[in-house]
């Protein structure tokens, strides 16, 4: 299955090569406005375990980066412990970091586990999330996209 994985990812990025943006924005996955999480909340990821599309008039910036909330309360959640909040791989698909890729994602496809979440890539030729659950290892798959992500978080792609 990790060769089938790895394989599956690497096509994708010779189709998608050009969906990859460069990041600090090389550690985050935002766009030109330095929008994480194409605007959804990072607090109802992990605390609700919805996405949720968040309001610009409820909004924080942490290390330079803008996160919006559906809510002030979520916000001020969010002001407390902005770390916590953190998506993983600084937002890009945990499934093409395993594989050594930065892929954007689709923020509805999301895995919460040990109080962090986890984005997914989702396309016609890939649900990655699907991919992810039926190898049944998660442990042993964030070892290794943690292994990656050390030096994909300084690449551009």
């Amino acid at each position: 299955m990790k060769n089938l994985i790895k394989n599956t990812v690497l096509g994708l990025a010779l189709i998608f090569g050009t969906a990859v943006f460069s990041q600090d924005k090389m550690a985050n996955n935002i766009d030109n406005s330095n929008i994480a999480l194409q605007g959804y909340s990072p607090v109802s990821y992990l605390d609700l375990g919805l996405a949720q599309k968040g309001d610009k008039n409820f909004k924080s910036e942490f290390e330079k980066v803008t996160y919006y909330f559906t809510s002030e309360a979520q916000k001020i959640t969010f002001d407390k412990n902005p770390e916590k909040y953190l998506p993983q791989y600084g937002g890009f698909c945990v499934f093409g970091i395993y594989a050594g890729a930065k892929f954007r994602v689709d923020p509805n496809k999301f895995l919460v586990k040990d109080g962090k979440y986890y984005l997914y890539l989702n396309n016609v030729e890939l649900d990655a999330k699907q991919l992810w659950m039926a190898e049944n290892k998660h442990k042993k798959l964030v070892a290794t996209a943690d292994n990656n992500w050390i030096k994909l978080s300084k690449t551009h792609n």
